[in-house]
């Protein structure tokens, strides 16, 4: 709606996984060099927790953009609210299998059978779990440490990589075997006052547009309310691009930013 008018190719702050707008801060630069470590190397496992909204689901779709696709074969559940046959067929159908079988038997030979021809092909076989703090069974992240049972004499058929809101850490560390198999634990915080600024920048410039158009005031508020939450921030922000296509401002000042905080009744 506001796109020509601020000269924008594409709408700069959707709350959308896209790769392209990745702000790589030294925690993202980070959390994302960390998966990749554990996916190239062929770890067992690896755990990342953040609060909502602060990029998890972003990393991990970069992550897989990253991944050479000749090479990684990635199952990516992103509704892990399942029980553990749904689960385990949920995974061999993000590996290839179009229908997978009902029996839960005969799943686990589907995707052991789906490893070793992976390893076989010389391909790495990847499982992301997203939003993994909404499993509510411990069954399930038992099931999941049994799937690293498959593995050679020297490394495992596949890398599992964990991914949800603090609550997950817990409920992993509740599975001490499952625990134990983690080469990776990180945690992602909020951005820094410095950091909101350049990740508006960043957006902006991405989007094509001129990374000036929020005034230094303006960020400062988005950042005080957002919590350096970049999901917030992104709400924010677009709210605030559309109120300043409203009434012709030129950039978006600290008072543009603070009528669509307050349009929009606080941040959520």
């Amino acid at each position: 709606m506001y796109e020509q008018y601020w000269g924008f190719q594409i709408k700069p702050f959707e709350n959308t996984p896209d790769p392209r707008f990745l702000y790589h801060s030294s925690q993202h630069e980070e959390g994302l060099n960390r998966l990749l470590y554990v996916v190239r190397e062929g770890k067992g496992a690896g755990l990342m927790t953040g609060v909502y909204g602060c990029g998890k689901t972003l990393l991990g779709w970069t992550l897989m953009r990253e991944l050479e696709q000749d090479v990684y074969r990635v199952s990516y559940v992103t509704n892990p609210r399942l029980n553990d046959i749904e689960l385990l067929r949920m995974i061999a159908h993000g590996l290839g299998l179009s229908d997978p079988p009902t029996r839960k038997t005969d799943v686990l030979i589907s995707l052991e059978k789906i490893f070793n021809e992976n390893l076989r092909d010389g391909r790495k076989t990847v499982v992301v779990i997203d939003e993994a703090h909404a499993i509510e069974d411990p069954q399930i992240f038992e099931e999941l440490r049994l799937l690293l049972n498959f593995q050679t004499e020297n490394k495992f058929l596949l890398t599992l990589l964990l991914m949800g809101q603090p609550e997950l850490r817990p409920k992993v560390d509740n599975n001490k075997q499952l625990s134990q198999r983690l080469a990776m634990r990180y945690h992602l915080g909020p951005l820094s006052p410095s950091e909101t600024y350049e990740y508006i920048r960043h957006r902006l410039h991405v989007a094509g547009g001129s990374t000036e158009l929020f005034t230094t005031e303006a960020c400062q508020i988005v950042h005080e309310r957002s919590g350096g939450i970049p999901r917030r921030i992104n709400h924010i922000c677009d709210i605030s691009l559309l109120n300043g296509y409203g009434k012709n401002a030129q950039t978006v000042d600290a008072a543009i930013a603070r009528d669509a905080i307050d349009s929009i009744g606080g941040v959520t």
